[in-house]
């Protein structure tokens, strides 16, 4: 049973892109001279991404302290990583960001067109050429006004212990003097677990913001000090939201 509505959950997500698409093709295709930042079908692609939560009510998604994001603020966005899901999730937060997400995502019919049209920012990890290409194109976001989302983890952790979190994303907000704003994410690992499409059954997501990291608070740390920092910022909050150590959550 878990695989027929896995398979059926497939299936819905493959019709619904068809139709979606066109849509965002067609918002595309009428707002891109006036809408530079691409706001619109940002806001699109947020409504697109969710419907696969509502569709599937055993998701039960808590947002805590949503209204601490300012949408007329620029910030660089991190969370942690646990599942796929967390993507679909994030985007029920509904405010203006670019993704930064691995190259072969953008290659998937529909869905990656539409990465396209957004113009989110490719990365292919190990690859050092790439790595520069999407921090200026990061940046060039970032001084536009769009905020950026990252996983500084790089990757999804398979048991949902916080794994080290790399700089770039500390860069650009030291570089550039913007706020870091953390939103982390809880239960997502048990809900659809890494390299599983199955249905897993009923669980609890709590996807939880945190205050901004403002350029004063982190002005007198280099890029380490600070991906440390805020790693251990997350650290915390998901072990209060475990109820367990601190040590219970991070790697080694």
């Amino acid at each position: 049973m878990k695989k027929i509505i896995g398979v059926a959950f497939l299936l819905f997500i493959a019709v619904t892109s068809v139709v979606l698409f066109a849509g965002a093709l067609c918002l595309w295709l009428c707002t891109r001279w006036v809408d530079d930042r691409l706001i619109l079908l940002h806001r699109y692609t947020c409504f697109w991404a969710y419907l696969y939560v509502w569709a599937r009510p055993a998701w039960a998604v808590t947002f805590v302290d949503k209204s601490k994001i300012d949408p007329k603020r620029t910030y660089v966005v991190v969370s942690n990583h646990q599942s796929l899901l967390d993507i679909l999730v994030v985007f029920g937060l509904f405010f203006h960001f670019k993704w930064v997400s691995k190259a072969e995502i953008f290659r998937l019919p529909l869905i990656g067109w539409n990465m396209v049209l957004n113009r989110y920012v490719k990365l292919k990890r190990g690859d050092a050429e790439s790595v520069g290409q999407m921090m200026k194109a990061a940046e060039s976001h970032l001084q536009q006004g769009s905020s950026v989302y990252m996983f500084p983890e790089g990757t999804r952790s398979f048991d949902g212990r916080l794994k080290h979190f790399k700089p770039g994303a500390f860069i650009l907000a030291r570089k550039l003097q913007l706020p870091i704003l953390p939103v982390v994410i809880e239960g997502t690992t048990q809900a659809l677990p890494k390299h599983s499409l199955e249905f897993h059954g009923h669980h609890k997501i709590t996807v939880k913001v945190l205050e901004a990291i403002e350029p004063e608070q982190h002005g007198n740390m280099d890029d380490i000090e600070l991906a440390e920092h805020t790693r251990q910022l997350f650290a915390e909050e998901i072990a209060r939201l475990r109820k367990v150590d601190v040590d219970q959550v991070v790697s080694v």
